[in-house]
C-alpha cells in the first residue's frame, strides 16, 4: 500500500514538474505586390503577424496603400510563385463573405486580428485539405507550401502576398 502510494506520488510530481513541450511558433510575413502571381506594381504593402498552436491560429494583419478597394483576404494552400486554393478567411467583405459567416469584418486600410480554428477552415478540397481539417493547414503553413494574399477591386486575384516560409518563423 505505502509502495502504490508512493509510485502514484512519484508520478504526479514528475507529471507536474516535467516541462511543457509546445509547437508553438510565432510569425512575422511582410506583404509585397511583387509577390503576387503573376507580379504587379502596386504601392500597397501589409504585414501578418501570428502565433501559431496546433489548435488556434492567433492573428493581426495590417496593410495600408491599396489601389483598388479591399475585397479580402485568406491564406491560401500553395508554395512560393505558384496560385492555390483558398483555405481560410482572414477577413471578408460584403463583395466577399466568408462562407462560414467567422470572419471580421475587413478595415479599408489598417489592422485586423481574429482566431482561427477547425471551424474556420473552407478547404481546399481539391488540394486535399477538407472543411474543418486545421491541422492539415498548420502543417502546410510549417512546411511552407501557404502564403496570404489580400486581395482588391482593382486586383481581384490579390495585390499584395506574402509567402508563410520558415524563414519567418521568430521562435518555436
Amino acid at each position: 500500500m505505502k509502495t502504490t502510494l508512493f509510485a502514484r506520488a512519484t508520478c504526479l510530481l514528475v507529471l507536474c514538474c516535467a516541462p511543457v513541450v509546445s509547437k508553438a511558433q510565432n510569425i512575422s510575413i511582410p506583404l509585397r505586390s511583387f509577390e503576387e502571381v503573376p507580379s504587379i506594381s502596386s504601392g500597397a504593402h501589409g504585414m501578418f503577424r501570428a502565433r501559431i498552436d496546433d489548435g488556434a491560429i492567433a492573428y493581426r494583419l495590417s496593410y495600408e496603400g491599396l489601389q483598388g478597394e479591399v475585397r479580402q483576404a485568406h491564406i491560401h494552400l500553395g508554395q512560393k510563385s505558384v496560385n492555390g486554393g483558398v483555405s481560410v478567411f482572414l477577413c471578408q467583405t460584403a463583395a466577399n463573405p466568408d462562407p462560414t459567416g467567422l470572419a471580421p469584418t475587413c478595415p479599408v486600410s489598417g489592422e485586423v486580428a481574429g482566431l482561427l480554428l477547425p471551424a474556420n477552415i473552407i478547404g481546399p478540397s481539391g488540394q486535399g485539405i477538407t472543411a474543418g481539417e486545421f491541422a492539415e493547414l498548420v502543417a502546410a503553413i510549417r512546411k511552407g507550401v501557404a502564403y496570404v494574399n489580400v486581395h482588391s477591386s482593382l486586383f481581384p486575384g490579390g495585390e499584395i502576398r506574402g509567402q508563410l516560409d520558415r524563414g519567418g518563423h521568430d521562435g518555436h
